[in-house]
């Protein structure tokens, strides 16, 4: 694939899009595009279209998405479910509409049933019902992989989406209101150290069992995507290894340097007991993981302290 060709990373400031941006860069990629949320608002249609069709892109990556943790998923269904399905289905109408031949949709485990058989395989998507701390979420993912599966069965187009398991890395999301439960348990254990070792307070039971998956793993999964026509339409990325929650959390507070004690709060919601991806679609064509989990808590963290003084508390209306 030619590197000069036109790339729009929808969400290039977040997470997933910043480490997209640096590893397309990284491989000698010059034309990129990214645009901040103050320049387009992706939930507007209008603007939506105008922008595609005024920049014509080659390819759209979208890497952008209202998320969050248990926590804000409980708190705001209706912006998780109406947000995301605004922001996927402008972009997917307006590339399909202007003549985009590759989109790569970027979705989450999630999306998969409650007590799907592990390990989670792509053929097991709506056959029960969801987990329902992020089914608004989920709702909203399941859509745009049926619009992206709709468009290249209708039209032939290279429409495909990736599904990662928890994704975490440099440039999280560590806001106690909104993070995920790794960037949440960073922050809680660093804080507690600063005040003299004090105890941490987790919720659940700790026995849910959860995979991890370095950022930079899921760029290179992006960018093998696109150099590459994947012959189907869904396939899932991550590891293929989990661990339970207490497991992490004795991790983390291991690398952070936290010396006090871990209190589980039973009375808050586990969520799913168990989230293992099968990634053999993935690693059948070539693509695997390369980080792995106490290296990328390493790196999450001494991110996590060169940028503290940036932070912002994400508001929710």
């Amino acid at each position: 694939m030619s590197k000069d060709i036109k790339i729009y990373i929808a969400g290039h400031n977040g997470m997933v899009g910043s480490a997209i941006w640096r590893t397309l860069t990284n491989k000698g990629y010059t034309n990129l595009i990214g645009v901040s949320s103050k320049e387009l608002d992706l939930k507007n249609q209008q603007a939506v279209t105008d922008f595609i069709s005024d920049e014509k892109p080659d390819v759209i990556i979208d890497a952008a998405a209202k998320v969050g943790g248990i926590l804000a998923n409980n708190n705001f269904p209706y912006q998780f479910l109406m947000e995301n399905m605004q922001i996927q289905n402008n972009l997917l109408d307006s590339a399909h509409k202007f003549g985009i031949e590759k989109f790569i949709f970027l979705g989450s485990s999630c999306i998969y049933p409650k007590f799907a058989p592990q390990p989670l395989k792509e053929e097991y998507l709506l056959t029960d019902s969801l987990e329902p701390t992020n089914e608004w979420y989920a709702l909203a993912k399941i859509t745009g992989v049926k619009t992206c599966q709709a468009i290249r069965n209708q039209f032939g187009k290279d429409y495909v989406s990736l599904m990662p398991t928890n994704l975490y890395g440099t440039h999280d999301n560590f806001d106690l209101n909104s993070s995920h439960v790794l960037p949440a348990m960073v922050r809680k254990f660093h804080e507690a150290k600063l005040n003299n070792n004090a105890p941490v307070t987790l919720w659940g039971s700790g026995t849910p069992m959860r995979e991890f998956l370095f950022v930079d793993d899921m760029a290179a999964a992006v960018v093998f995507a696109l150099e590459n026509k994947l012959p189907d339409y869904l396939y899932n990325i991550g590891t293929g290894e989990d661990l339970t929650i207490k497991d992490l959390a004795e991790t983390i507070q291991k690398i952070v340097g936290h010396q006090g004690e871990i209190i589980w709060d039973a009375s808050k919601p586990d969520g799913t007991p168990r989230k293992l991806m099968d990634i053999s679609k993935m690693h059948e064509l070539g693509w695997k993981h390369q980080v792995h989990l106490d290296e990328g808590i390493e790196k999450t963290y001494n991110w996590f302290l060169e940028n503290i003084e940036n932070f912002k508390e994400v508001k929710y209306s």
